[in-house]
């Protein structure tokens, strides 16, 4: 299969071209970090960006992208189901 985009540089802004499944951890840092995640349920996932000292607890709707490069997706206050993705 021919990759029409592959001659241009990644960056944060461009498509993903990494989709991975996010299992939340409390110790674990999220790897590859993603240029954004999807949440699969209603609920709220909490996590910690890549340049953010703290956790948040963000709410979600089933479906929603949130563009945030996160470092952590913790376990501990996050309520959705399913399986969160990544993309990268």
């Amino acid at each position: 299969m021919t990759d029409l985009l592959s001659s241009f540089a990644d960056s944060p802004v461009a498509p993903a071209r990494r989709c991975f499944v996010i299992t939340p951890g409390d110790a674990t840092p999220v790897d590859p970090t993603p240029k954004a995640i999807r949440a699969p349920s209603d609920g709220t996932i909490m996590l910690r960006a890549v340049d953010s000292e703290n956790d948040v607890a963000h709410p979600v709707r089933a479906g929603e992208v949130i563009a945030v490069r996160v470092a952590y997706v913790r376990a501990t206050g996050t309520s959705v189901t399913g399986a969160i993705m990544g993309y990268a």
